[in-house]
């Protein structure tokens, strides 16, 4: 079983995975929560210890503001990962009531604009090179406001935000079909994403986030798009049942999971010349938060192992001759491969443990953390 294409791979996590979260009707509180950016990023560290697989940390601005930006990435590095994506923060201001980059009143996207030079300005000081953008604007009412001028600010917007890119850095542009708007969402969907990079310029590229499509939306299809136009800057990897869930990635459906991730190995993202980050973007309410992040890192594992079994030239083949059978099956052959053990005998070659989630258990980590955090604030949610 010939799993190399698995060398290079890794994943970035959240930071505010390992806080404190929950629902709009209640936040869970659990033992030895960190309760600022460094425990948040120990917490990581011990994920990618644990499955060698997570390297690189996800920052949210303002949640993870520190006085000494230098001494973070420090902190970081010596834990063994490296400060990833830097999210910026639209949707828990008062003057956001409106929107933010779309607001109609000037001085409102001005604040907005500035906070992504902010952030800027973090990736200058931790090492980071792209800056993710999620956009919480939208409209509840028809005619609320003008659906076309809202494009044209948010185009103006995001124009001063891009030219302030450095030559290394780049734009990671979400959308999302709905919430916290219900009538329609500025950026709704991967159309309207990659039609506001396009016209911004090469270091702008879409997040597809796995939980934020209509019902039976086929993803690997826009993965595949994204690809052909090499506009696919990242994933945000979780797992919906509904909606925006935020759930371990593979739970709700790990046949889609493989057939995203055999898309992937179709056109060699897998490799880090790709430049596609591949990134998780989960809150656990009620599950351990460090186990959470071990089994969804192992979930996209997983999916690419199988993705790689896939016999290419053989499915080539099948096509080619219209063997939708055949070509079905070369598929479904992968998927239904049991590759628990090979990964387990990879981990153990590599001095990790054979079952990440057991070792983490039993490490006393958490029982530790419980004890030397206690008092203080908790990170969650917000926060």
């Amino acid at each position: 079983m010939n799993l190399d294409g698995l060398n290079d791979f890794s994943i970035e996590v959240p930071s505010w995975a390992y806080g404190n979260s929950g629902t709009r009707f209640k936040v869970f509180t659990t033992k030895g929560v960190p309760r600022n950016p460094y425990e948040k990023i120990s917490d990581a560290a011990e994920v990618n210890r644990l499955t060698g697989l997570a390297p690189r940390v996800s920052l949210h601005i303002p949640w993870d503001l520190v006085d000494d930006w230098s001494d973070l990435r420090r902190h970081a590095e010596e834990n063994g990962v490296t400060i990833g994506a830097v999210n910026s923060n639209l949707f828990q201001e008062d003057d956001y009531r409106l929107g933010s980059l779309c607001n109609p009143d000037p001085a409102v996207r001005r604040k907005a604009v500035d906070h992504h030079l902010q952030c800027l300005d973090v990736m200058r000081q931790t090492g980071s090179t792209d800056i993710k953008v999620w956009l919480p604007d939208g409209l509840n009412y028809p005619g609320q406001d003008s659906l076309r001028g809202r494009q044209e600010r948010l185009a103006e917007s995001l124009r001063a935000i891009y030219d302030a890119l450095d030559p290394d850095q780049r734009m990671l542009l979400e959308y999302k079909l709905f919430e916290p708007a219900f009538y329609s969402m500025d950026i709704p969907d991967w159309g309207t994403s990659l039609l506001h990079c396009l016209a911004l310029g090469e270091q702008a590229t879409v997040v597809l986030d796995t939980g934020h499509h209509a019902p039976s939306t086929n993803i690997e299809f826009i993965v595949m798009q994204l690809l052909r136009q090499n506009r696919l800057g990242a994933f945000d990897f979780n797992s919906r049942f509904y909606a925006d869930d935020d759930l371990i990635v593979g739970s709700a459906d790990p046949f889609q999971l493989f057939r995203i991730m055999s898309e992937i190995v179709a056109a060699g993202a897998h490799r880090p010349e790709s430049k596609v980050n591949f990134m998780l973007d989960q809150c656990h309410n009620i599950e351990e938060k460090i186990p959470g992040q071990i089994r969804s890192v192992l979930n996209v594992e997983q999916a690419l192992a199988k993705a790689l079994l896939i016999d290419q030239e053989a499915l080539a083949v099948a096509q080619r001759d219209g063997d939708v059978l055949g070509a079905n099956a070369i598929l479904m052959d992968a998927y239904e491969t049991d590759v628990r053990t090979a990964l387990a005998d990879r981990r153990e070659e590599r001095g990790l443990p054979r079952d990440p989630v057991a070792a983490f258990l039993a490490s006393g980590y958490a029982q530790k953390a419980a004890t030397d955090r206690a008092g203080g604030t908790q990170a969650s949610w917000g926060a």
